[in-house]
């Protein structure tokens, strides 16, 4: 039998993904500032950080930037010389993550891009190819944002995505909401490339990791 409950959670925070002052001020300083609570949680953050350093990751993409949480431990992965390039639509988010970037002491590898992410990575792909893309934004444009990054990122780099689980609701067959049938659709797409080995990581609210095996 699969046990996983939020006192596994609970212990793999504490053993593996304990945070220092940076890290929880990002935390809990985001929603004080009027940004939804929605960041990732401490274990899926340090596997994102793990994520990152085991790929040798150097040059990085985040969409949704929201409070510079799990841009804080992304840009702690990165090799030596490494940076991320965070995008995020409401300048008022941007603004609350500098200020967390630098209390964190990771200003100096992290470049947040403000504007909408579908015309933004445009742009971005000239300075292409990728090591890695994390994606956690609005759920519609999931497809999209996974359509670019096969397409920009390194033979052997990564792609991410956040709330593969929906806090349960996948799984409900009577849940319909948009957000719920685009992040069904997502996953099976991810699944369905031939181009990359995916699977979904459990924790948290689960997340979609796709490594592309081929072009």
């Amino acid at each position: 039998m699969t046990v996983y409950d939020d006192r596994f959670s609970q212990y793999i925070t504490d053993l593996f993904a304990a945070q220092d002052d940076g890290l929880r001020h990002a935390l809990e300083d985001s929603p004080k500032q009027g940004l939804p609570a929605i960041s990732v949680k401490p274990e899926e953050g340090r596997f994102l950080q793990f994520l990152v350093r085991t790929c040798g990751v150097r040059q990085a993409v985040e969409i949704g930037t929201l409070g510079g949480y799990s841009g804080i431990w992304i840009a702690r992965g990165l090799l030596p010389g490494g940076q991320l390039i965070t995008l995020e639509r409401e300048p008022r988010h941007a603004a609350v993550a500098r200020e967390h970037f630098e209390a964190a002491g990771v200003a100096d590898r992290v470049e947040i891009r403000i504007g909408d992410a579908l015309e933004t990575i445009r742009s971005l792909s000239a300075e292409g190819p990728f090591d890695f893309v994390f994606i956690d934004a609005e759920k519609s444009g999931y497809r999209a944002y996974f359509d670019w990054a096969l397409a920009n990122v390194r033979i052997g780099g990564v792609i991410a995505a956040h709330n593969a689980f929906r806090h349960g609701a996948l799984v409900d067959p009577h849940n319909t909401e948009a957000d719920t049938e685009a992040m069904r659709a997502f996953n099976r797409r991810v699944a369905s490339e031939p181009r990359v080995i995916s699977t979904i990581y459990p924790g948290g609210d689960g997340m979609v990791i796709a490594i592309k095996n081929v072009e």
